[in-house]
C-alpha cells in the first residue's frame, strides 16, 4: 500500500470517529451525565421576619419586606411569606417568580406619607402621567402576585384625585404595569378614594376569592387597563365607584398604542355600588375593548346602573362583543344596563378626529336576567347615528322595573322572553331601530347628534 493511500485512510478513520459539532454520543452521556443537565430552579419560602420586619403596626417595615421580596428573586423565585402580624410599609415592589403569601392574621397597613411611594409614569383615566407608585406594584415582571388569606390596607389619607396644584396621581392600592402570569387570590383589601387593583398592560391574570372593600368615597375595585387574558372569579366587591372597570386609554395616545382590553371573564361575584356603576365598560375605550363575558353574578346595589357602557366620539377604537348571562340584580338607583356612547367621559386634549373617533360598538348579548325593582330595564338611546349598534339581544329577563327598554340607532336587535311586570308606560320605545321583538314597540325621538371633533390644525404624534 503506499504511504499517500494509508495516510488518507487514517484521517478517513478519525472524522468517521469524531463526534459531530453539538451532538452528544451516547458513551458522553452515560459518561457524564451531570454535564448535560441544569439544576431545577430552587422553590423556597423566606420569611418576612428573618429579613428584620417586626410587623408590630409602629415600625416602618419597608426596608425588611423588599429585602425579602428582592433576596427570593435572585436566588431563583418561590414563596415570601407574611406571618401573623401588621406590617406597616411604604410602596413594595414585586419580582418575577415571587409570591407573595399573606398569613390569615397578617395586616400590610401603607403608610400615610406620599414621600414613601416612589414618582414613576403610571396610568390615570386613559393617560399616562407621572404619579405615585402603588402600595404593591411591579414593572416587567412575570410570575407573581400575592396569596391570602390576609388583608391589605391602603392609608386613606392618601387617597383622592390629580389637582393643577398637586398633579401627581395618588398611589392606587396594587398595580402591576407590563406584567405576564399573575396571581391575586384569596385575601381582602381596603382602600378609598383611589384604586384597589389596577392591572395595566398586563397579560393572563387570574384574580379569585378577593374581598374588596372601597366604601366612603371615589375609589373603584377593580381596573382592568389595556390588559388581555383575565379571569375574575369568586369575588365579593363593594365600592364607592366602579365595582369593575374595563377601560383601555383615552384620545389619540390610547389609540395609536392599541393596547385592547380583552378576552376577559367574570363568574361568580357579588357587587355593590354606592357612587357609580357595578360593572363599568369604558369610558377610556380608546384602544378597544372585546370579548368580554359576565356569568353568574349578582348586584345588590348601584347608584346608577348595574351595567354601564361608556364613551365618546373622540375616543375611536371599538366596544365589541360583549356577554352577560345568569344575572340577578337589586337596589339599582338607575337601572339594570346604561349604554351611553355620545358623552360619557372628560374629552382629551388630543381626540380622535371625524368619524373615526367615533368608536364602533357591535355584538352585546344579555340573557337569563333577573331584576327586583330597577327604575329602567335598558337606557339605551345614547348611540350615534353615524355608528349604530350592530347587534343587540336582550333575553329571558324576569322580575320587576319601573320603566321598560329605551333604545336608538340599533341594528339587528333581538328582544326576547321580556317578561317583566310593574312598569309604566312602553315597555319598548325605539328610535332608528331594526330587529325583531320590536312589534308593539313605541317611538321616540332620535338622541341630539353632538358636533364632530374636528381635524387638529397639527397632526398628532406620541410626545
Amino acid at each position: 500500500m503506499k504511504p499517500t493511500s494509508l495516510v488518507r485512510r487514517n484521517l478517513l478513520k478519525t472524522l468517521v470517529a469524531a463526534p459531530v459539532l453539538g451532538r452528544i454520543s451516547p458513551a458522553q452521556q452515560t459518561a457524564a451525565p451531570h454535564t448535560a443537565r441544569r439544576p431545577a430552579r430552587p422553590r423556597m419560602m423566606l420569611n418576612v421576619r428573618d429579613y428584620g420586619a417586626t410587623g408590630d403596626g409602629t415600625t416602618r417595615d419597608t426596608v425588611a419586606l423588599q429585602q425579602a421580596i428582592d433576596r427570593c428573586g435572585v436566588l431563583g423565585g418561590g414563596e415570601v411569606l407574611f406571618p401573623a402580624g401588621n406590617y406597616l410599609t411604604g410602596a413594595i415592589q414585586l419580582r418575577s417568580h415571587v409570591l407573595l403569601r399573606l398569613d390569615k392574621d397578617a395586616t400590610l397597613t401603607g403608610t400615610p406619607d406620599f414621600a414613601d411611594y416612589p414618582v414613576a409614569q403610571v396610568r390615570w383615566e386613559g393617560k399616562w402621567i407621572q404619579g405615585h407608585s402603588a402600595l404593591i406594584y411591579a414593572n416587567d415582571a412575570t410570575d407573581t402576585g400575592i396569596v391570602g388569606p390576609g388583608r391589605i390596607v391602603g392609608n386613606n389619607a392618601l387617597g383622592g384625585r390629580p389637582k393643577p396644584d398637586s398633579p401627581l396621581r395618588h398611589p392606587a392600592l396594587i398595580e402591576p404595569i407590563n406584567c405576564a402570569n399573575l396571581r391575586f387570590e384569596d385575601f381582602s383589601s381596603s382602600y378609598h378614594l383611589m384604586w384597589s387593583l389596577h392591572p395595566t398592560c398586563c397579560k393572563n391574570i387570574t384574580i379569585k376569592n378577593l374581598t374588596i372593600r372601597s366604601t366612603g368615597g371615589n375609589g373603584d375595585g377593580i381596573d382592568i387597563d389595556s390588559c388581555q387574558h383575565v379571569r375574575i372569579d369568586g369575588c365579593d366587591i363593594a365600592t364607592g365607584d366602579d365595582c369593575i372597570s374595563l377601560k383601555s386609554g383615552r384620545g389619540e395616545e390610547g389609540y395609536r398604542q392599541l393596547n385592547t382590553t380583552e378576552d376577559v371573564t367574570i363568574t361568580n361575584c357579588t357587587f355593590a355600588d354606592s357612587i357609580f356603576a357595578c360593572i363599568g365598560i369604558g369610558s377610556e375605550t380608546s384602544g378597544g375593548i372585546r370579548n368580554v363575558r359576565i356569568d353568574n353574578c349578582r348586584f345588590t346595589g348601584a347608584k346608577t346602573f348595574a351595567f354601564y357602557i361608556k364613551s365618546r366620539p373622540g375616543r375611536g377604537a371599538f366596544i365589541e362583543d360583549i356577554v352577560a348571562t345568569n344575572l340577578d340584580v337589586k337596589g339599582t338607583v338607575g337601572g339594570f344596563l346604561r349604554l351611553n356612547i355620545l358623552n360619557s367621559g372628560i374629552q382629551d386634549a388630543d381626540p380622535v378626529p371625524g368619524r373615526e373617533g367615533i368608536p364602533t360598538i357591535r355584538n352585546f348579548r344579555f340573557m337569563n336576567i333577573h331584576v327586583d325593582d330597577v327604575p329602567v330595564l335598558v337606557d339605551g338611546t345614547s348611540i350615534h347615528p353615524d355608528k349604530p349598534l350592530q347587534g343587540f339581544t336582550l333575553s329571558d329577563v324576569t322580575g320587576t322595573c319601573r320603566r321598560g327598554i329605551s333604545l336608538a340607532n340599533v341594528k339587528n336587535a333581538v328582544l326576547r322572553g321580556i317578561r317583566v311586570t310593574g312598569y309604566e308606560g312602553p315597555l319598548v320605545s325605539i328610535a332608528g331601530v331594526t330587529g325583531t321583538g320590536l312589534e308593539a314597540a313605541a317611538h321616540i325621538d332620535p338622541p341630539k347628534t353632538p358636533d364632530p371633533v374636528p381635524e387638529p390644525a397639527t397632526p398628532y404624534k406620541l410626545h
